[in-house]
């Protein structure tokens, strides 16, 4: 399988914008072949690439004597060779394999190394024009690249239609999940670009459905765009979005800045000031539910799921899935499972019918932004909230207070629990703090299980075991979560199954 993409008249700049758009999408074991008379740019769009993943533009010298050269990028490791003066009997001296495995490779004169090429690759042919400063671009996807190539292309025309057709872009760090984002920079402004293709998250496992569709994720960006929207007219710092593709699943989107909570909190900013206005926000947002169906410009409403009980036993279920496993070394046996949801069951059913409201879902410092140019509510920027639902309004206090990225003082927790307590007091009179503390250890233990349930899953599974680190951290929330009294029966199964989660072995995922 291939696909090919030409381009005409590329100047220095255009190639500098594709070198842009090709870094955010590069990753280890990519292999780029650039081909090419000599002098027609292959080196010029080589230190184009580098320095848009952060090797430093000044420091690309043609390896073309030395015939590779490594660079540890801000991105990733990329080696790039010239096999100008390569002999035939050099190539299996070279270490290319080696490269590839902790790397990208960028190949000039890649002919020469025909026997080694692999099948996937993406291919780039420069040839001179008529014009001395302009070049012609045949790009070349082959095997997994086909599509890659493909998306590249949309996603080139989708900004082709916008003011930011000659905007650079500068990688962003994303999530755990398809999604990525970057920096669109012009001179006088910058905006965000996502690039978000449709698609679920894994296999079916339950009723010819994946994880993501059984527990209401989003698949496309169109919550996100109905959502964000949302929360906009209701005063809040949701991005604007100012050019989007539907069907294609691509955003231009408000730059919010770098501001990020825990960045922020890294620095010395208070956490009592920053998770004070978060909390905040949670308490206008609890002012009224939302529309079951948010409107969509020029496309139908988006219709909010509800965060049912069967969505939550999913949820929960990761732990037992995967935790457990991680644990013990084996799967967790069907009695064991089962035991485990039906002490679950009844605390989500109830949890599930309490309190209803907003429920933006990883509400958490990564996905919060300090705007301290802005008044009020509106000083804290709002990210990552495609797979919102209509559900009781404690999950998204927990999520903050409970914060699984860093960790938040117990002391703390408690002082900004009574706030927003108090805070909803003042709304309504039928506010129960007691009812709404069961609530939120309910909804605290199942977060953290969930979460305990996922970082194994993406440790063992997809081979993140960074976020590893953060299991003892998660594990003492939920200790904290199961001290609750109406949690006693699920608090002795955690106590006899999962004893140690806080020192869980690294070599067991």
């Amino acid at each position: 399988m291939s696909a090919t993409w030409s381009l005409e008249d590329v100047d220095l700049v255009r190639l500098d914008i594709l070198a842009s758009r090709l870094a955010p999408i590069l990753k280890a074991g990519d292999v780029i072949a650039l081909s090419g008379p000599l002098g027609t740019g292959k080196t010029t769009f080589a230190r184009a690439l580098l320095s848009r993943l952060g090797g430093g533009e000044d420091e690309v010298p043609s390896p073309t004597f030395a015939l590779m050269q490594r660079y540890e990028t801000d991105r990733l490791v990329m080696t790039h060779c010239d096999f100008y003066r390569l002999e035939p009997g050099d190539l299996g001296e070279l270490g290319l394999d080696d490269a590839l495995a902790e790397g990208a490779a960028l190949i000039e004169w890649p002919e020469r190394a025909e026997t080694w090429l692999p099948a996937d690759r993406l291919d780039i042919a420069i040839d001179e024009t008529a014009e001395p400063h302009l070049r012609r671009l045949v790009l070349k996807g082959h095997g997994s690249w086909a599509a890659r190539l493909q998306r590249l292309a949309a996603l080139t025309a989708f900004l082709d239609r916008t003011p930011y057709a000659d905007a650079p872009t500068r990688y962003l760090q994303g999530d755990a999940s398809t999604r990525s984002y970057a920096r669109l920079v012009l001179p006088d402004r910058n905006a965000i670009l996502m690039n978000s293709p449709r698609q679920p998250d894994g296999p079916p496992i339950r009723d010819g459905k994946p994880y993501s569709a059984l527990v209401h994720l989003a698949e496309d960006i169109t919550p996100f765009v109905a959502v964000a929207a949302a929360l906009r007219e209701r005063g809040l710092s949701a991005p604007a979005i100012y050019a989007l593709d539907l069907e294609r699943g691509f955003l231009v989107l408000e730059d919010l800045g770098d501001r990020v909570f825990g960045a922020e909190a890294a620095k010395g900013r208070p956490l009592a000031e920053l998770w004070g206005h978060a909390v905040d926000v949670l308490l206008a947002l609890a002012e009224g539910p939302p529309q079951a169906r948010l409107p969509v410009d020029g496309h139908a409403p988006y219709g909010l799921p509800a965060y049912d009980v069967e969505a939550m036993l999913v949820e929960t279920s990761l732990l037992i899935d995967w935790l457990w496993p991680a644990l013990h070394g084996e799967p967790a046996p069907e009695a064991l499972r089962e035991e485990y949801l039906g002490l679950w069951r009844p605390h989500l059913e109830s949890a599930a019918k309490q309190d209803l409201g907003w429920v933006l879902r990883d509400y958490h410092s990564p996905n919060l932004i300090w705007l301290p140019g802005r008044e009020g509510v509106r000083r804290v920027g709002l990210l990552d909230f495609q797979d919102a639902l209509h559900g009781p309004l404690a999950y998204d206090l927990v999520s903050l207070l409970q914060d699984a990225r860093l960790d938040v003082p117990e002391a703390l927790e408690a002082e900004l629990l009574a706030r927003y307590c108090s805070g909803r007091g003042a709304q309504s009179q039928h506010f129960s703090s007691d009812q709404f503390r069961t609530l939120y250890a309910t909804l605290g233990a199942q977060r953290n299980s969930k979460i305990l349930g996922i970082f194994a899953r993406l440790a063992k599974r997809d081979g993140r075991r960074g976020y590893l680190a953060h299991i003892p951290r998660v594990a003492r929330y939920l200790e904290r979560d199961l001290a609750h009294p109406a949690l006693a029966e699920l608090r002795r199964f955690y106590a006899r199954e999962l004893p140690h989660t806080a020192d869980l072995p690294p070599l067991a995922l």
